[in-house]
């Protein structure tokens, strides 16, 4: 049985604190400072490639009915297609891993509370104690020293793509670059603190599995569990910000207008409609919100949410399985864009267009879609950087292009290094 202690925060959490420990995962789960936090491992479940993942996972919350935290990587979309194969990642990740946490800590700026087990609340205490210590305002976090994608691979790849679409096989399909960078000296905790002082995103994550670092500035949710309600909030359609109040108001107002990223982001609802109508009961999958345009620091971004009630006698894992991979991350029909993604990407995604989360011990769930993303092997010392856009009929290949572009830049900016 965990114990529970409050605590008040004296501001962002230092995140140096944390670099003791081989495994952790913060996820924000607010607009402002509010992080709910798993640090050390009691127990883990890991599924190196998919398989059984999913069935597995259920097994694993059922058994431990406590925290557990984690990620899904988007090969794991393998289980929920019968017969798709998906490229294995080579960079590490497992295809699922969750976890126990010694410590969970929920931090907000005006309250806090640490649950730890008999023994270890002194040294939950300390930890605590540890984060709550101011950090360096502007740390360094290492120099890197990107390779850019080539524009002519882009194109050509994006244009056979594009030939699918006007035959009919598909309909959308997100397109994906990746970017790869030698940093040796590369320090994640300074470098996530500064990425998120910046962008502050509102499903941020820093997580941590060994060698192996996200930081995470996603700005979209991929599902919300709630007792028996489930809402996704798939995400399509980006403008830059920009430092004049009037202009930045009307590249919003732009972005609300446009039929193209409309349709993209109606297709995105479209087939989470229809992923969860597989686990919802009858008549529940709702459309809350539609096409709303939602300003973040670094880029407005258009955003749609869809709520449904889980069927009797389903898990909330079931949910997860039948959405998963995001629908903003794949395309329409969801297989066959998920054929032709691996066909046209030269790189396994990994955990990018994957998930990380956590559940509690009520079953209740919070999971992002991991986008704007640095993924970092300290044994390596090598780091990527993957963006992508949809594609549609209506689409012009050098817009998707600079869409790529700017969501690199609005993480490289921050990071404070030229992309």
């Amino acid at each position: 049985m965990r114990k529970s202690l409050s605590f008040k925060p004296s501001g962002p959490p230092n995140w140096r604190a944390l670099q003791g420990f081989s495994t952790f995962l913060a996820r924000r789960v607010g607009s402002g400072d509010e992080w709910v936090i798993g640090v050390g491992v009691r127990h883990q479940m890991e599924v190196r490639e998919p398989g059984n993942g999913f069935k597995r996972l259920k097994a694993f919350l059922d058994e431990q009915n406590d925290w557990a935290f984690g990620h899904i990587a988007y090969g794991s979309g393998a289980e929920v297609e019968p017969g798709l194969v998906l490229r294995s990642d080579v960079n590490g990740w497992a295809a699922m891993q969750f976890f126990v946490p010694q410590f969970v800590i929920q931090w907000s700026p005006d309250m806090g509370e640490v649950h730890a087990f008999d023994g270890e609340v002194q040294k939950a205490l300390a930890l605590i104690s540890e984060l709550n210590t101011p950090s360096d305002p502007a740390p360094e976090a290492g120099s890197m020293d990107w390779q850019r994608p080539e524009q002519a691979v882009y194109n050509e790849r994006a244009a056979e793509l594009m030939a699918w679409i006007q035959r009919g096989d598909i309909y959308e399909v997100n397109f994906c670059q990746r970017r790869t960078a030698s940093a040796p000296g590369f320090d994640p905790f300074a470098a996530f603190g500064v990425m998120d002082h910046k962008l502050h995103a509102t499903h941020a994550a820093f997580y941590r599995s060994g060698d192996h670092f996200a930081l995470c500035q996603s700005p979209e949710r991929f599902l919300l569990i709630s007792g028996r309600t489930v809402t996704g909030e798939p995400m399509k359609g980006t403008r830059p910000r920009h430092a004049d109040p009037a202009t930045d108001k009307a590249l919003a107002m732009e972005l609300a207008k446009d039929g193209k990223e409309r349709s993209e982001n109606i297709m995105a609802v479209d087939v989470l409609r229809h992923d969860l109508s597989r686990v919802a009961a009858s008549g529940t999958v709702r459309v809350e919100e539609l096409c709303t345009v939602k300003s973040l620091p670094a880029v407005h971004q258009m955003t749609s949410t869809v709520t449904a009630e889980l069927r009797a006698g389903l898990h909330p894992v079931d949910a997860i399985c039948s959405c998963f991979p995001p629908a903003s991350m794949t395309g329409a029909p969801k297989r066959r864009a998920m054929e032709l993604i691996e066909e046209a990407e030269r790189n396994p995604r990994d955990l990018y267009s994957g998930t990380l989360g956590f559940f509690t011990p009520t079953g209740d769930a919070d999971l992002n879609v991991v986008i704007r993303t640095v993924l970092f092997n300290r044994s390596t010392g090598v780091a990527s950087l993957t963006t992508g856009s949809a594609l549609t009929a209506q689409c012009g290949l050098e817009q998707e292009w600079e869409e790529c572009e700017l969501k690199a830049r609005s993480v490289l900016d921050a990071l404070g290094h030229a992309g």
